[in-house]
């Protein structure tokens, strides 16, 4: 099989987003439930949807939660992002050599942007899939079908790339190749649990993949 085109996550997998996620998260929920969550109980939201997340925490309040998440996250966005070593530099050689780029995430499209205008890579990626784009959210396989479909790639030419469980399972459902990425804050025992196809502990380990096919 040959590897055509890589699909990316995009929290914790380009961009290092735990730090801003985390506190967004801290934010909105002690002011709602005070004391009641620490930072640590906030790891399991990170992955999925954040209606999802919500839906869990408080049944009916998930819009106004939303709202207030989205606007203490966009307000402190750039002050907490931070990137992780090789990314762009590792994007770059790989777009030279004519593999196709996309992101499967579960933001919406305006925040997907905005990352990837900070890391300076918006035009290294053929597709962008975000939450406006699909109805069901990873690990559905939808946004990774979707993503196989813009780019005209078959499910063996391509690799599912991600931090978390939804990356990896919505890649499998798909009937692509997943990878698992050792920098997850989860950690790599984590994603090992869901048999990932490969594991990168360096960015630079993508440009050996796609090598050897």
């Amino acid at each position: 099989m040959a590897v055509k085109a890589l699909l990316f996550d995009f929290d914790g997998t380009l961009l290092n987003t735990n730090e801003l996620i985390i506190q967004t998260f801290m934010h909105v929920l002690n002011e709602r439930f005070p004391g009641q969550f620490s930072p640590k109980d906030c790891l399991k939201f990170i992955g999925p949807s954040l209606k999802q997340t919500f839906n869990d925490i408080a049944p009916g309040e998930e819009e106004a939660l939303i709202a207030k998440y989205r606007a203490w996250n966009i307000e402190h966005h750039d002050e907490l992002v931070s990137q992780y070593p090789d990314v762009v530099s590792t994007l770059e050689q790989l777009k030279a050599q004519g593999i196709l780029l996309a992101i499967v995430s579960t933001k919406r499209n305006d925040t997907i942007d905005r990352g990837l205008s900070i890391l300076g890579t918006a035009h290294l990626f053929d597709v962008r899939i975000g939450t406006d784009d699909v109805k069901n959210v990873k690990p559905d396989p939808e946004p990774v079908l979707l993503a196989l479909e813009r780019l005209g790639i078959d499910k063996d030419d391509a690799i599912m790339i991600g931090d978390n469980s939804h990356d990896i399972e919505a890649g499998h459902r798909a009937g692509v190749r997943a990878a698992g990425v050792a920098w997850a804050i989860k950690g790599e025992a984590y994603l090992q649990q869901y048999q990932p196809e490969y594991i990168l502990h360096h960015m630079t380990d993508l440009l050996d993949i796609v090598k050897e096919g």
